[in-house]
């Protein structure tokens, strides 16, 4: 299968990269560098130009903060550009795999969110990812959206790295307890996108890491599994304010058969310790 991917160069889709290789697919990877999705003409020639079986969007704005102040940006990117990539890939007779994410949904519910639950983002983050869900949705029948939450990897800033080291330096930290979602290693996660690309999945899909935890359990499990000389401390949201608003609840369950299964996220974070050494 030949794959094109964008956002080649971010934290998913190096490995989403590395997995298509390793898989023995033909791929062309395009970093925001080598293209820029806010270009609808720049990326209908480079798509054109590929000739793709299928593409995975793995391009995004993704500073959540920061597009409380400039939703513009965030939309032209997660929101148009998405679109684009879509457009480009349908005229080009491809299938398309769009990641999205958990903020699409307000997160007050009490119950995992599947696929037909209702959105409602409550921040310009999730306004701009579901603006790009429904762009992307205009643009081609032939076209898989995957909702995934609270992703992990190796080649990116991250909160499991972020926990690594501030162990190194503290014997104690406080994290928040009460925001809960699916931890995701993108190393698994890349898998599961070439596969419904070469399955040529269409529709809406939740693909997270099993199961869930607090923010807080996912410090201390990453403290017990790394051997670090750290304790987490549970605080509250409301001590650790944000500019946008984190979902106290995103947890995703899937209610198609299609949609790959994930391991638990404790192999998930096991797996991506292991990374960390190799690399």
């Amino acid at each position: 299968m030949r794959l094109l991917v964008t956002g080649a160069a971010g934290m998913l889709g190096r490995d989403v990269v590395a997995a298509a290789e390793a898989g023995g697919h033909d791929v062309v990877a395009l970093a925001r560098g080598d293209l820029d999705i806010t270009n609808a003409s720049a990326v209908r020639t480079a798509v054109g130009s590929a000739r793709p079986d299928a593409v995975i969007n793995c391009a995004a704005w993704t500073d959540v903060d920061g597009a409380e102040t400039s939703e513009e940006m965030a939309h032209a990117v997660n929101g148009a550009g998405a679109g684009a990539v879509a457009a480009a890939a349908a005229a080009a007779g491809a299938h398309t795999v769009h990641v999205s994410s958990d903020y699409v949904f307000d997160g007050t519910a009490r119950e995992p969110y599947s696929e037909d639950a209702r959105t409602g983002p409550a921040t310009a983050y999730g306004r701009s990812k579901l603006a790009g869900e429904r762009a992307v949705a205009e643009a081609s029948p032939r076209t898989a959206i995957v909702r995934s939450s609270w992703l992990f990897g190796v080649h990116g800033p991250n909160f499991v790295a972020t926990m690594l080291s501030l162990a190194s330096e503290r014997d104690e930290v406080s994290v928040v307890d009460d925001q809960v979602g699916c931890p995701t290693f993108t190393g698994h996660l890349a898998g599961a996108l070439i596969e419904i690309a070469r399955r040529r999945t269409t529709g809406v899909l939740h693909v997270a890491g099993e199961g869930f935890c607090s923010w807080c359990e996912l410090a201390r499990t990453t403290f017990e599994q790394s051997g670090a000389d750290c304790r987490a401390l549970p605080v509250t949201t409301a001590e650790f304010p944000r500019p946008a608003a984190r979902p106290a609840w995103s947890v995703l369950a899937s209610g198609r058969p299609e949609a790959p299964a994930l391991p638990p996220w404790r192999e998930g974070l096991a797996a991506y310790l292991d990374s960390r050494v190799l690399s």
